[in-house]
């Protein structure tokens, strides 16, 4: 079978190997859309800057590259192992891919697995991932979607609860406001998040103007940062109070202190954008209204289901923002994103 295989930096090959056997308690899963993440780019490009090490097999996964990419993705079950209750050939899931923590450091003893110091997750630092045509892999971390939810909307599961959790780190109640800064997939991901959850007076900004226009054509509230008042648009929507909370998906740090100066007294804001530069923020702004900044990162296996369910009710929608291409043209969707073309790309697996 094909997969695409990091051997270092810009190096990902496409690459013929074994087909995998599901061994005792797994399942075999024919991947049929992968989404290309931001994590992904950082893996292709700057690998120096992952918070792990890529030169020596992981400490719990034995995982060493060369390794297979893709961590967001869905599929048909082909094959189930000995011993799997549960989870049938033919059934469709996405894929939760963290797989493994280590039980015992800080963030595992205090229920935070996916923040664990040594978490391994498929497609990045376990074997296996979803930019291939078969994946095998635990059970129990296939998670099965409704019938009227497809496989191209189960391979934006994991993303889309990127955003989940943020907005459940926000704090933010159903009829309360709420400011989005960044229109990439977390950012419309913590959108739909927001509405889902009852909360529809969200105002989002991103500067790009395609961006901007699609999520704008999905029903949200928009402000071009660079060249509209966004201190205004933000009273506007609030009467005049700023936002119960706000979620920082752009990772750029004129997108903190703009949020953080839209807060309500007693706000919250979420970091859950990647900074690749630091940023610098006003820490009075903080004192004097009692606002809060907290971070973001991954999302529980109850959030992976909870959008699920949401979107099983039809609250989420790909027009607009997300883009298919083939598995031939990786190299080019992985380009296009670092370029700031495009915004949500998922790779065809047939």
């Amino acid at each position: 079978m094909r997969a695409a295989r990091f051997h270092g930096k810009e190096d990902l090959r496409v690459e013929e190997v074994p087909e995998p056997s599901p061994g005792p308690g797994q399942v075999k899963l024919r991947t049929a859309f992968t989404g290309i993440c931001g994590s992904d780019l950082h893996y292709y490009f700057c690998p120096e800057s992952l918070p792990f090490d890529l030169d020596n097999p992981h400490p719990l996964t034995g995982a060493q590259l060369p390794q297979t990419l893709g961590h967001e993705f869905a599929g048909t079950v082909v094959e189930v192992g000995e011993g799997v209750n549960g989870v049938r050939v033919g059934d469709r899931g996405a894929v939760y891919p963290m797989c493994v923590s280590c039980g015992e450091c800080t963030p595992c003893r205090r229920g935070l697995p996916f923040i664990c110091r040594l978490m391994g997750s498929l497609g990045a630092t376990a074997p296996g991932g979803g930019l291939s045509e078969f994946v095998t892999f635990d059970a129990s971390l296939l998670h099965v979607l409704p019938e009227n939810v497809d496989l191209r909307m189960g391979a934006l599961v994991e993303p889309m609860a990127v955003g989940w959790h943020a907005v459940e780190r926000s704090g933010v109640e159903a009829g309360g406001t709420a400011l989005v800064a960044g229109a990439g997939p977390i950012g419309i991901g913590s959108w739909f998040a927001l509405k889902a959850r009852g909360v529809d007076r969200v105002l989002v900004s991103e500067p790009n103007p395609e961006r901007r226009a699609a999520v704008a054509a999905l029903g949200a509230t928009v402000v071009d940062p660079a060249n509209e008042d966004l201190a205004a648009a933000v009273a506007e929507l609030t009467d005049g109070e700023g936002v119960d909370a706000a979620v920082d998906a752009a990772g750029a740090g004129a997108a903190v202190s703009s949020a953080v100066a839209g807060l309500v007294p007693g706000g919250r804001l979420v970091v859950a954008g990647f900074y690749e530069q630091p940023a610098e923020i006003q820490p009075t702004h903080l004192m004097m209204a009692e606002t809060e900044i907290v971070g973001a990162v991954g999302y529980s296996a109850e959030e992976f289901d909870a959008v699920i369910t949401a979107m099983g009710r039809g609250q989420y929608d790909t027009t607009g923002w997300v883009q298919e291409m083939a598995f031939d043209e990786l190299h080019d969707a992985l380009h296009s994103l670092r370029n700031g073309v495009g915004n949500k790309i998922l790779i065809r697996n047939s």
